[in-house]
């Protein structure tokens, strides 16, 4: 009569897509805020970097204006906006380049003595990035 063949599986139902193709999607660009979202996280991580940069320069160089600091930091401020979605074997170096060539012109030292203060930059930075990071991860 009819061929007995073998149970099937159940298939769990699909959800729906949330977005079925027509839609813009929720997500924009790296922020998901809009322009002025990264305007701002741009500014506040020129001014995280000057911050670094000048505690930087004044352990290692001693008295310096804070003006050079943030010349200085503009290089690794916008390498960490254009490459933030990258890992940190990408990031890192690059900005320790940026840094040391805006150091190099910025205050003008040879470029052994750059690469020492922006090590030291990049030393500083992730001290007090870390330190912030769990403080905010705390509250």
């Amino acid at each position: 009569m009819f061929p007995v063949s073998a149970p099937q599986a159940a298939t769990p139902p699909t959800a729906p897509s949330p977005n079925p193709g027509w839609l813009a999607p929720a997500q924009v660009d790296v922020t998901g805020g809009g322009p002025l979202a990264v305007v701002v996280t741009f500014l506040l991580a020129w001014l995280f970097y000057a911050v670094t940069l000048h505690l930087a320069a004044t352990f290692f160089l001693g008295d310096v204006t804070h003006q050079r600091a943030a010349a200085a930091s503009l290089p690794p401020a916008i390498v960490s906006i254009l490459l933030q979605r990258y890992d940190p074997i990408v990031f890192l170096p690059v900005s320790l380049l940026g840094a040391v060539l805006a150091i190099h012109f910025v205050y003008r030292l040879r470029f052994r003595t750059a690469t020492v203060l922006g090590l030291l930059h990049l030393a500083f930075a992730t001290a007090l990035g870390l330190a912030l990071y769990n403080l905010i991860g705390y509250l």
